[in-house]
């Protein structure tokens, strides 16, 4: 038996216990896709799709109001996944595990029912695109894909902005629900990027993070190394001056990304390399609220 099949074998296990009741059915998937036999009408919320507005509707009622449909029976899921250097830092085999496991576990509860999943993983010299298909054959394609060791080479920071718009590009045929899994290490201004892909998709961001990128351990003097670009610096860890220093740019980090995030339309999920990923799972499908 392969890596991936021993992979999704352990993960389908443990999906079977811990999420047996929580979801609503064999066929229905968690997250709303697009339909066309019309149910409803209600007041417009600015999470809305536009191109759903009524407009005789709205008109005559002066207030905007947006049509709903019946759920479509097949979806499909997209799943972009970062795979730059900076991903291959932390604990439990580093961020790029954590985000391939997840991501194998997601398919695998979107697979059910008959519904598509496709991937893109990504970093600055490799573009790896894999069509959309049902079954669990496509699941260990990408099981596969996500666990093949990548080639150690220093780079430039992540292109992020370009990585959605490869995103953006490839799912541009039909509406899909689309799981955006990365650090957010890399090149500004990829907000941009991120609002186009929500306007045309459902987008899901789950940002996997590092403890040790959020609160810098005291581990005397350390050589650190820049993970994308191979640059190395001497830190005195223990240094109260230098924590409290970096303690305020890490904030000033989190509290920028989350503007960017606020901009793009999005909520992001943040997973760190400590948690275990079937509670992460098990807490996305609860805030899911369908």
């Amino acid at each position: 038996m392969t890596a991936p099949d021993r992979l999704l074998r352990r993960l389908e296990w443990k999906l079977g216990r811990r999420l047996d009741g929580r979801l609503q059915g064999a066929y229905r998937t968690v997250w709303h896709g697009t339909g066309l036999d019309f149910t409803d009408l209600r007041a417009y919320s600015p999470e809305d799709d536009v191109r759903h507005i009524d407009w005789n509707v709205t008109a005559r009622l002066d207030e905007p109001h947006v049509r709903q449909y019946t759920e479509d029976r097949e979806m499909t899921a997209w799943f972009v996944v970062d795979r730059s250097a900076s991903m291959r830092f932390g604990g439990h085999d580093g961020k790029e595990s954590v985000a391939g496991e997840l991501a194998i576990s997601l398919a695998r509860l979107i697979a059910q029912g008959g519904n598509r999943v496709g991937a893109i993983l990504f970093d600055n010299s490799s573009k790896k695109v894999i069509p959309p298909r049902g079954g669990r054959d496509q699941i260990l394609r990408i099981a596969r894909e996500l666990t093949r060791t990548q080639p150690s080479q220093k780079q430039a920071t992540t292109d992020l902005a370009e990585m959605l718009r490869l995103a953006a590009t490839t799912t541009s045929r039909r509406r899909a629900l689309i799981f955006v899994m990365s650090d957010f290490i890399g090149d500004p201004g990829w907000e941009r990027s991120l609002a186009m892909l929500t306007h045309r998709h459902e987008v899901v961001v789950i940002r996997v993070v590092d403890p040790a990128e959020l609160e810098l351990p005291d581990l005397g003097l350390v050589l650190v190394e820049d993970a994308e670009t191979g640059e190395q610096v001497l830190v005195d860890t223990s240094d109260p001056l230098l924590r409290a220093r970096l303690a305020d740019q890490v904030g000033a980090r989190e509290e920028a990304l989350a503007e960017n995030m606020r901009k793009a339309g999005v909520r992001p999920h943040r997973v760190t390399t400590d948690q275990d990923l079937l509670a992460v799972l098990i807490d996305m499908v609860r805030r899911s609220g369908r």
